[in-house]
């Protein structure tokens, strides 16, 4: 049976590989564990599961995103993705 954080696990390799393909600087190995270990406090504090964060979501499970949250916010829609904390990770 696949459960919530094996789909999250799924997307996180997913995603390292689309990232390691598209990106020309390879990700250090400290930077794949922060995307890691963001992906998994991401889905966590993602408590009603449609991908993004309020802010009051974050600031329930992800202080030092909810402290930036404007900053990762590129789009100013209102929610923070992951990719936005991965962009910011990989910066």
């Amino acid at each position: 049976m696949i459960n919530r954080q094996m789909i999250s696990s799924i997307v996180a390799v997913a995603a390292f590989a689309f990232i390691s393909v598209t990106n020309a600087q390879t990700p250090t190995a400290n930077q794949l564990n922060e995307i890691k270990e963001a992906q998994e406090r991401f889905t966590a504090a993602d408590k009603n599961g449609d991908g993004k964060l309020t802010l009051e979501e974050a600031k329930a499970g992800m202080p030092r995103i909810a402290a930036n949250f404007k900053r990762i916010d590129v789009n100013n829609d209102g929610f923070v993705t992951m990719e936005e904390i991965k962009a910011i990770i990989l910066r």
